[in-house]
């Protein structure tokens, strides 16, 4: 599977019928990787290729011949440093933060931390154990999508209920 330089903007991901364009901002970051997955229970990635561009603190990569429906996460590496606020840790799979959709939900135990609990020490050691059997996952849409004549229901926010 082939991946191109792509563009800086939008962030997050974006289809143009021919493929996907994938950017992640992380200034920090020293290296970032696009894991995609064919389906949600999926215990490892299929593909796993290295964002090729930075780009003003945005790493970003084109992977033609894909389409929305595409369930992908990112490893980013650079320094694992907590009092500076810098946990970077490429062992764990992590969601798209501008991501419009989630393919697997995300777990809230110790096993899903990207630290190793210990007691009162926390932050001092990155977890190593790969979590991508586990971790949330991004799903790509195609925000062109042609909803045939819905309309929005226009509910006032104060009557809203989310």
């Amino acid at each position: 599977m082939q991946i191109r330089s792509g563009t800086a903007w939008p962030l997050g991901t974006h289809y143009d019928g021919q493929g996907i364009n994938f950017a992640l901002f992380s200034e920090n970051a020293t290296a970032v990787e696009l894991c995609l997955f064919d389906r949600p229970a999926d215990t490892q990635e299929r593909h796993r290729l290295r964002l090729p561009a930075y780009t003003n603190g945005v790493w970003h990569g084109y992977v033609p011949e894909l389409k929305p429906g595409q369930y992908y996460g990112y490893r980013v590496h650079g320094p694992y440093d907590p009092d500076h606020g810098h946990r970077f840790n490429p062992a764990r799979v992590l969601y798209d933060p501008c991501s419009r959709a989630l393919g697997r939900t995300p777990r809230l135990d110790r096993d899903s931390l990207d630290y190793i609990y210990e007691d009162n020490v926390t932050d001092l050691k990155p977890n190593p154990i790969d979590n991508a059997a586990t971790a949330p996952l991004s799903v790509v849409i195609d925000a062109n999508f042609d909803w045939q004549g819905d309309r929005h229901p226009r509910v006032p926010w104060n009557e809203t209920v989310v």
